[in-house]
């Protein structure tokens, strides 16, 4: 239980890695706010964490709407009266090539990840100055190698990288910490994958040298848990590579 008496926030949370980090977080005794897109999906989720014994609240929105993310902040400050945890995850994108990339296109990218990132972070801080609470972001090795078709996804999550980092410098002194996961997991997007592109899917696994993808809450979900405990509390600025070895940063 080593988040017990904690509230944490988590954006697109009813599926995949989010959800995954919620159900680790219910498991350690954390109340759960998470926002998510699909009702139907973000109701069912909200059941199965209720089924856990765990204090949870469902809020249905469109985090690329930037204009409303300070009043989900103030939804859980209503709820809990308290913030400890921010989890920025959800993230949308479109992958083309690079001169196929519009401005469309890199807006999709930015407003759900980078802009919905930044504007929780602001809206955050206060609450998370009281409660010395943690930030955890989310990465990818596509910005940081290149990959292919990956031009607004890689710079909204580079973007992310580079306010966190700044925010690591800047919010240490109230004890906040901000750290980043950059994960592979077998997340429904990755299960599309290995349907309608077989070949692609297992030329990605096999370049990972445990073998397999990452379970989105074993592996996921128990890092964030580490971040967001008091066993973190010395750890700041990092992005941590969640993939199974695919990636060795140096």
């Amino acid at each position: 239980m080593r988040l017990k008496d904690k509230v944490a926030f988590v954006t697109g949370g009813s599926s995949g890695i989010g959800r995954g980090i919620c159900h680790a977080f219910a498991k350690e005794g954390a109340s759960v706010v998470f926002v998510g897109r699909s009702e139907e999906t973000g109701k069912r989720t909200e059941q199965e964490l209720l089924d856990l014994g765990c204090d949870a609240l469902y809020l249905q929105a469109d985090i690329s709407d930037r204009n409303i993310l300070p009043s989900l902040i103030e939804k859980v400050i209503e709820r809990f009266g308290k913030l400890d945890i921010l989890v920025n995850n959800a993230q949308n994108s479109k992958n083309v090539i690079f001169e196929e990339t519009t401005e469309e296109v890199m807006d999709i990218a930015l407003n759900s990840g980078f802009w919905s990132t930044f504007t929780l972070m602001r809206s955050a801080l206060p609450y998370l100055k009281v409660t010395k609470g943690k930030v955890i972001n989310f990465a990818s090795a596509a910005g940081m190698i290149g990959l292919g078709k990956q031009t607004a996804y890689a710079a909204a999550k580079e973007a992310i990288r580079g306010i966190s980092r700044v925010a690591a410098t800047e919010w240490g002194r109230y004890g906040v910490t901000v750290n980043l996961i950059s994960p592979i997991a077998s997340s429904p997007g990755v299960e599309r994958l290995q349907v309608e592109h077989p070949n692609a899917y297992n030329k990605m696994v096999s370049l990972i040298p445990l073998g397999r993808l990452g379970d989105c809450e074993d592996d996921i979900g128990r890092t964030a848990v580490f971040l967001a405990s008091s066993d973190a509390d010395y750890i700041t600025g990092q992005t941590i590579m969640v993939d199974g070895g695919n990636t060795m940063v140096r």
